[in-house]
């Protein structure tokens, strides 16, 4: 029987959700407790000796096994929904949306747009935008207010509020409390960086794509740049300082078609093996943007990161304040209200180095402090320093 490409791209995309039919439980060949066993692996390896029970699997409550639909929810009937959400896409969208779920956002995909209506499965109601990072990110998301939208969105910040981008991977899940980041500082979740990310916030900036209207703002000369972008490994400095001029940077290791700083390219005459296999994990990195309100970090790679910033810490507390951010996660590592209110002291007992307070420190997959064999960043394999300039 003859069959469309639109019906065979909306099989395939069926096919490419979470959790298919098979024993592998979501398509890629590992279980949900494969994943948490090697993120829990990287958390805790290292430091069996000291005490890492702050450290819960994957950073968030006990994960459940992937499922794209609750018990309540019937196989077939969250297919039917599916299947209906898609026929409504263009060939061309489908095209989009398939090419971003294979590729895990690791291809550039243009905005796949959908009206704001509502889809009914089983007992539950969610928006198309919704049920779609159900099926291909995150099954247990509840609520649209739990995501952000990334700026290389060319819908961010849209003041058509009747259209919506529902491309899976224009979006990030924002860090809340419990869920995204743990405070590997005090043993606590992140309970006070990041509330949800509303509509008026993207539209206070409306796009942070080169050459949009807010690049060219007289506040904002073209050319000034927000940060500079420094690489290590342990001690070591590896290649130059990255300038960046533009609203937002990508920052990886090995990316398809990236553009941004590549880390895999810096060579050095001898690495150690921690670190070989460490920038292994980098893989698609970290995109860092400057918006309205601060610097956002996406983590886009398949391992944690770790973030210290000094509008992260807790105020008058003289504990290194760790975040783990998982992957898929954003974090607002810089926020420049509460940069302007702290009162920044050279007493901390756990400064490694100069105290810069308009700098930022990411370590991939690895993580330091109090509760860590590393105490300090210099002792993690690799690391960026991201160092902000004042023109805001």
């Amino acid at each position: 029987m003859f069959r469309s490409k639109r019906s065979a791209l909306v099989r395939r995309l069926w096919r490419s959700r979470l959790n298919p039919d098979t024993e592998d439980g979501d398509g890629s060949g590992r279980s949900c407790d494969t994943d948490c066993n090697e993120v829990c692996e990287e958390a805790c390896a290292p430091e069996r000796e000291s005490d890492c029970r702050t450290v819960t699997c994957c950073g968030l409550k006990e994960r459940e096994p992937r499922a794209t639909a609750s018990p309540e929810t019937p196989q077939h009937e969250l297919k039917c929904a599916t299947y209906s959400l898609l026929k409504r896409l263009k060939e061309k969208s489908l095209d989009t949306l398939l090419e971003a779920v294979e590729s895990r956002g690791g291809a550039p995909s243009d905005c796949v747009l959908l009206s704001r209506t509502e889809v009914r499965f089983g007992d539950q109601v969610a928006t198309p935008q919704l049920l779609l990072c159900r099926l291909y990110r995150w099954a247990d998301l509840q609520q649209p207010t739990e995501l952000k939208p990334l700026c290389v969105c060319k819908s961010f910040g849209a003041r058509d509020s009747s259209v919506l981008c529902c491309n899976p991977y224009h979006c990030s899940r924002l860090c809340g409390p419990g869920e995204g980041a743990v405070d590997l500082g005090s043993g606590n979740d992140l309970s006070d960086s990041t509330l949800s990310y509303t509509e008026a916030e993207a539209t206070n900036f409306l796009n942070c794509s080169p050459g949009s209207e807010a690049s060219m703002s007289p506040e904002m000369p073209q050319r000034n740049h927000w940060c500079n972008v420094a690489y290590w490994e342990h001690r070591a400095r590896v290649g130059r300082l990255y300038t960046v001029y533009e609203q937002s940077i990508s920052i990886f290791y090995d990316l398809p078609h990236g553009n941004g700083f590549c880390l895999g390219q810096l060579n050095l005459d001898s690495r150690s093996e921690t670190v070989c296999r460490t920038r292994k994990k980098i893989g698609y990195g970290i995109l860092l943007s400057k918006e309205a309100d601060g610097v956002w970090a996406y983590n886009r790679s398949e391992h944690p990161i770790f973030v210290n910033s000094p509008t992260l810490d807790i105020p008058n507390c003289r504990t290194l304040i760790v975040r783990k951010v998982l992957p898929g996660y954003s974090i607002k590592v810089f926020d420049y209200e509460k940069s302007c209110l702290l009162q920044h002291g050279a007493d901390l007992d756990c400064a490694d180095g100069p105290f810069d307070p308009n700098s930022v420190r990411i370590s991939f997959a690895k993580g330091w402090g109090p509760f860590y064999s590393r105490q300090f960043i210099t002792s993690c394999p690799c690391w960026l320093e991201i160092l902000l300039s004042n023109h805001r």
